[in-house]
């Protein structure tokens, strides 16, 4: 081997090296800035049930997004119900993902339905369900989102 073709095997050894150390790094880094995930326990119990909840001078969430053409959509409650079924909640856990991402306070789920003064979204045909950020079931919402689970 000669010595230009020695200093080329070494400095490539080296790249090879210095890549694998830096995509290393930058995996740890990765996973431990990774968003958190939604969970479905959190969701049932404690997501869905504002879906039904009534709100002074506000249409009941459930009885726009069973029917309207909006990207967030409930499944429709068997007749006579007042509550979803496994499968349904399991249905609507699905559904929630289009408009929660996990992680991001900024999610259509939590920004949409918030009053405009208070920094949410001006265009919610059922109103603007939250006064203001610290509304509680706001805070349920965003709880979700940001990856809360049941304790």
């Amino acid at each position: 081997m000669t010595r230009a073709s020695s200093y080329t095997f070494v400095a490539a050894c080296l790249s090879l090296a210095t890549v694998g150390s830096l995509t290393q790094a930058w995996g740890q880094q990765a996973s431990s800035t990774a968003s958190p995930s939604l969970n479905y326990e959190f969701f049932k119990a404690k997501v869905e049930p504002i879906f039904l909840a009534q709100r002074p001078g506000h249409a009941r969430c459930v009885v726009c997004h069973t029917f309207n053409n909006a990207p967030f959509k409930l499944v429709r409650r068997s007749p006579g119900s007042t509550a979803w079924t496994e499968e349904q909640s399991r249905q609507n856990f699905q559904l929630v993902q289009k408009v929660a991402q996990p992680g991001f306070e900024g999610s259509k789920l939590i920004v949409h339905p918030l009053a405009e003064e208070a920094g949410g979204d001006p265009h919610h045909g059922g109103g603007q369900q939250f006064g203001s950020r610290d509304d509680p079931d706001r805070q349920t919402l965003k709880a979700f989102v940001l990856g809360a689970t049941l304790k």
